[in-house]
């Protein structure tokens, strides 16, 4: 992969100087009606995540974490509030559906995979274009791409049978860059794994972040994975969810796994667990 520039930076620009945010979330909550009556599961919230930012939203277990995130993909639709997609409204006032346009600066990675059994990896990959009428070559060139990008270069013609869930969480993110988003929404997308596999797949992560430049948004339960990865994380307090604390982490990158051993990440991590109520 290409190397960051000095400093631990790729050359694309991350402070959004310039620029506006990649997403604005201007009061937004989330209430749900069903035959209990109705449930709060997100206050109203507001946060501004930068371009090619790196923030990991973290929290227990029914804090809204998740909820926020499909949210921000248009998959549930916010009871209150705006969410804007670099100039674009997510959803227009009144509307119920997500504008197409906004959506298409969005990639989703999901916490199981979802892979298609029956197809090869690369027709898996290349899934997005195929429904937008892609051509077959320009769908093969993309995936093959996309593929070597994430380390699976060697597998373009196997089944999902053939790859272990780390692999095939790898295809899931090259499905989800496609398109070329600018912004990669992921849902614990690791958290089924082990923990040998998880490390690697976020060292993966990282180095593909570092290539890409392009501004994630990452749902987990693990302090030490938030700590790892962030450049903010963005504690959510328990339901009904509101942003309890946002925890700036200005490791320099790209960052060893070894990073997990130093002071300064043990007091990070012990900062986020004296928040959740764990130490």
């Amino acid at each position: 992969m290409r190397q960051p520039a000095p400093g631990g930076r790729p050359e694309k620009d991350r402070s959004g100087a310039g620029s506006g945010a990649a997403i604005s979330i201007r009061g937004v909550g989330k209430e749900y009606v069903g035959d209990g009556g109705r449930v709060r599961a997100l206050l109203p919230t507001d946060l501004e995540i930068r371009p090619g930012e790196f923030v990991v939203l973290l929290g227990p277990s029914g804090c809204g974490k998740t909820t926020l995130l499909r949210m921000l993909g248009g998959l549930i639709t916010p009871t209150e509030g705006s969410i804007v997609i670099g100039d674009r409204p997510l959803f227009a006032e009144g509307d119920t559906e997500p504008s197409r346009d906004a959506l298409g600066s969005l990639g989703f990675v999901f916490q199981q995979a979802t892979l298609l059994p029956w197809r090869r990896i690369w027709k898996n990959i290349a899934l997005p274009l195929e429904v937008k009428r892609v051509s077959r070559k320009e769908r093969r060139r993309r995936a093959a791409e996309l593929a070597e990008m994430v380390g699976l270069a060697a597998f373009l013609d196997h089944y999902p049978r053939a790859l272990s869930g780390g692999m095939q969480q790898r295809v899931a993110i090259a499905r989800a860059l496609i398109h070329n988003p600018s912004i990669l929404l992921m849902d614990e997308p690791f958290g089924a794994l082990d923990a040998m596999t998880r490390d690697r797949m976020n060292v993966m992560l990282q180095e593909l972040w570092l290539e890409t430049g392009k501004t994630v948004v990452l749902v987990t339960h693990s302090i030490s994975e938030a700590v790892y990865l962030a450049d903010r994380i963005v504690l959510l307090s328990q339901r009904p969810g509101r942003i309890q604390d946002v925890v700036e982490v200005d490791f320099p990158r790209p960052r060893p796994l070894e990073i997990t051993k130093a002071p300064r990440f043990g007091e990070i991590a012990h900062h986020l667990r004296e928040q959740l109520g764990e130490a």
